[in-house]
């Protein structure tokens, strides 16, 4: 029997849980046998995972010692998965106190071992040169290794996988132009890394000698330029060949605004990701494969990584995405209980419609809303919107979907957050655009007394201040026309489904 079958599996916590890593090792851990505890603020935000039920999942803020501390009790190894990235000025004194509470709270409860996923840095720029983003994780990574826990930090550059914002915006950028007017970064070597051998390395870092209290560089074996890996795309995606321009005076800043306008990463994202693009990054040494040994094949190529996470796309497999967490400033307040809400004004649009369908029909629709479905009114008004919240620093439509037919609590929807959903009868959003306010959006499929189908839809607004109010005023007259129709043509595509399902079973 080998050390590693002798030895009890440990009790992992992971944090960033609901986020785009860490709701891919929290399952990972749990296939490979350990026992998986989730630390997340919002714990009905993993309800509708499939793995959750496996996990134990309890509330708490890595910035807040108290929630930290219970988290660690009985704990072997803590996965340290979150950090600030797209937040304002402040997120590097954030990052430093979340990091000394966890290294704090780690030794006071006796982990045997911390596990952080960083940034990979260049050798050759000072460490108070760095961006603001990689020079915190690289303070991060200081802290946690000074903890007096043994602490095992991964680097890694570009991470390739479904969903991860470095993948969707080389898609969304090769995808959509042809011809692009770059900055000069595009021709930086950097070294990408599927994100299935992040995971493998990640898992097996669970199980590392107590001696082993380091820094390990982790990359694919394709060391590229940012063009290259457009070029490599356009080849795997079966795209024309895209002619790439180069410029020198692209900011990381205008570069984030560009990136913003072209791709569903939001400015507030892709400027730290285009800042550590300026970079050289590339591993100095493999010395991960030590403790975590590469199989054959192992680690993928950029080609293997790029066919996987096509695959995942086309086959709607993927599981979380870069926007699966809640972006920074974000509204998070949940919706007031009414009528005998005590907060303020709250402005309400019902809708109620009679729909000739079965309930289940009416259902799919409204489970469907979004992304390529669109949202069945005005199109115009909805990429107006849009394009109105890109400009302002939102997120805008292009968002999409994690699935094109199913929704679960915490997956983004163009610009709404799923907060509520209570499958074959209501779907509760939240708003996560530009606003004056809160807003949320709900859609009810129900059966009345008399065993008739209605969809039920109220649109609510709670106005912050004077402007909150003016905004109100100032839209409802087009909500006859945005949400009125909203309500007739998913009824109307509730009766069509309806139909052509019925027409189906005729002909058999």
């Amino acid at each position: 029997m080998s050390d590693s079958e002798a030895t009890p599996a440990p009790h992992c916590l992971v944090t960033g849980a609901t986020g785009y890593i860490g709701g891919r090792l929290a399952p990972a851990l749990l296939d490979a046998g350990h026992r998986v505890r989730c630390l997340v603020r919002s714990p009905v935000k993993l309800r509708d995972h499939p793995w959750a039920g496996r996990a134990e999942v309890v509330r708490g803020d890595v910035t807040d010692p108290e929630s930290v501390a219970a988290a660690m009790r009985d704990i072997d190894v803590a996965y340290y998965l979150v950090h600030a990235l797209g937040t304002g000025s402040g997120f590097e004194e954030t990052d430093r106190r979340a990091a000394r509470i966890f290294a704090e709270q780690a030794r006071a409860a006796g982990v045997r071992r911390i596990v952080y996923l960083g940034g990979l840095a260049p050798a050759d720029v000072p460490e108070r040169e760095l961006s603001p983003h990689l020079r915190s994780r690289a303070e991060v990574a200081r802290i946690l290794l000074g903890s007096g826990v043994p602490t095992t930090v991964l680097r890694a550059a570009v991470i390739i996988g479904s969903g991860s914002a470095s993948f969707e915006m080389l898609r969304y950028l090769t995808e959509r132009l042809p011809v692009m007017v770059t900055p000069s970064w595009v021709r930086t070597r950097i070294q990408p890394i599927a994100v299935r051998d992040v995971l493998r390395y990640l898992v097996g870092s669970a199980r590392m000698p107590e001696e082993v209290h380091r820094c390990f560089d982790v990359g694919g074996p394709d060391v590229i330029t940012y063009e290259g890996m457009m070029r490599q795309f356009a080849a795997v995606a079966g795209l024309p060949h895209r002619l790439i321009l180069p410029v020198p005076m692209l900011s990381p800043r205008l570069s984030s605004h560009w990136i913003g306008l072209v791709t569903p990463v939001p400015a507030a994202i892709a400027r730290p990701l285009a800042e550590s693009l300026r970079y050289e990054v590339v591993c100095r040494e493999h010395d991960i494969a030590r403790y975590v040994p590469d199989g054959p094949g192992q680690p993928f190529t950029l080609r293997e990584a790029l066919v996987l996470a096509l695959q995942r796309i086309k086959q709607a497999e993927v599981t979380t995405r870069w926007s699966s967490a809640s972006l920074p400033g974000a509204p998070s307040d949940p919706l007031p209980t009414d009528p005998d809400w005590a907060g303020g004004s709250l402005y309400t649009d019902r809708r109620d419609i009679t729909v000739n369908a079965s309930p289940d029909a009416l259902w799919r629709v409204v489970e469907g809303v979004g992304g390529d479905h669109g949202w069945y009114s005005f199109p115009l008004a909805w990429a107006v919107r849009g394009w109105l919240d890109r400009l302002v620093g939102g997120v805008g439509l292009r968002r999409g979907r994690r699935d094109a037919e199913r929704l679960r609590v915490g997956d983004s929807l163009d610009f709404w957050r799923v907060e509520e959903i209570e499958p074959g009868r209501l779907l509760r959003l939240r708003a996560e655009m530009r606003l004056p306010g809160l807003a949320w959006l709900e859609m009810y499929a129900e059966q009345d007394d008399r065993g008739r189908t209605r969809y039920r839809q109220r649109a609510l607004f709670h106005p912050r201040g004077l402007l909150g109010h003016a905004y109100w005023w100032s839209v409802s007259p087009f909500h006859a026309v945005v949400f009125g129709g909203m309500a007739r043509n998913i009824a109307r595509a509730a009766e069509n489904r309806s139909a052509l399902k019925q027409s189906a079973a005729g002909a058999r």
